[in-house]
């Protein structure tokens, strides 16, 4: 990969500031969490892995800045840096899977002096984050096993380096059907209204020289009417326990017009995005996010001033739409119940 989404470097947290792309492309340097609480709620870094990582950061710069005596003092400090990152985004469960990862570690080190359990929880971050790129390559091992030679694969928003540590959930499938040696194409939708996939998708694509079409968002059914399309890739926000996928908004429609086209509909995603305490779709959290972001684009108006807005985030899309999910452990496809839970290892 030739940029880098995050990383900790010099006790601090660089991250690639992803509402610049891909006119720029600018590094952040944050040194404290609310920044990168900031960063999470405002779209510089996004996507469900690599806010988990961001989150896991944000916990070990937060316990850096703490001041306390006692080990009391330190963890109800420790438990509001927590609360004030988890109040970022509530679609994303790894979000919360990396604050609750960050929390246990803090707890089997409660023995130890303060200075230990920062530096405890640095390594931590830092250990997540490396995690996630093995994840994701394995992700796309898999992944590739489903991509035929010749593929023309449909993906929507990013779910790229970009929303990762670096290679990617669906992007990540598709990589390694790239570095395979398969010759695919890949059909990019530009994702209304953050435009992820005009902006992040194609970018990223393009750097690694894999065929793109960018099209508009309402173009899908087109192209799979006549053909053109032979699969779709998506990853996911969070996965309930009966296979039930919360993802960008508009993952549905494509889910629903991939089924009439008798198209294999994929979701890549890592064993974190599971959420199997819900036992379906209706229990997810759905973001709204501000009106402007529907009313404007890059700060020019494009409807009439007070208009009604609604701008839901993500949308669910039910299993039976979904052909099978891929995760770092294996292709789970059918009994969505049974296969989540083996391929959690529970």
């Amino acid at each position: 990969m030739s940029f880098r989404t995050i990383e900790w470097l010099d006790d601090a947290v660089i991250m690639i500031d992803q509402t610049r792309l891909p006119e720029e492309e600018i590094y952040n340097t944050y040194t404290d969490f609310q920044s990168i609480a900031e960063a999470i709620k405002g779209m510089v870094v996004r996507g469900a892995p690599a806010i988990g990582v961001a989150a896991a950061m944000g916990v070990a710069l937060g316990a850096r800045s703490i001041i306390a005596d006692t080990h009391e003092s330190f963890f109800r400090q420790l438990d509001n840096v927590c609360d004030v990152l988890g109040r970022t985004r509530p679609t994303a469960v790894n979000l919360f899977w990396g604050l609750q990862r960050m929390k246990r570690v803090a707890e089997e080190n409660y023995s130890k002096n303060l200075d230990q359990i920062r530096d405890a929880l640095k390594r931590e971050a830092v250990l997540i984050e490396q995690e996630d790129q093995t994840i994701c390559r394995n992700i796309g091992k898999w992944g590739n096993t489903v991509i035929p030679d010749g593929a023309t694969i449909l993906t929507h928003c990013n779910a790229g380096g970009l929303a990762t540590a670096g290679y990617g959930t669906a992007l990540g499938v598709i990589r390694a059907a790239h570095e395979a040696g398969k010759n695919i194409q890949v059909f990019v939708d530009e994702t209304r209204p953050w435009l992820q996939g005009a902006r992040l998708t194609a970018w990223e694509l393009m750097k690694s020289q894999i065929a793109t079409t960018l099209i508009t968002d309402n173009m899908a059914g087109f192209f799979m009417n006549r053909g053109d399309i032979t699969c779709c890739v998506v990853g996911a926000d969070r996965i309930a326990a009966n296979g039930d996928t919360a993802n960008k908004i508009g993952t549905y429609s494509v889910a629903v017009l991939a089924k009439e086209n008798s198209i294999p509909f994929y979701v890549a995603a890592p064993i974190s995005t599971l959420d199997l305490s819900i036992s379906d779709g209706s229990k997810i959290p759905i973001e709204e996010r501000p009106f402007s972001e529907v009313t404007h684009i890059k700060g020019v108006a494009i409807s009439p001033e007070g208009v009604k807005v609604r701008n839901p985030a993500f949308d669910v899309t039910p299993a039976r739409y979904i052909t099978a999910i891929i995760t770092e452990n294996g292709i789970v496809s059918g009994e969505y119940r049974s296969g989540l839970r083996k391929a959690a290892g529970l």
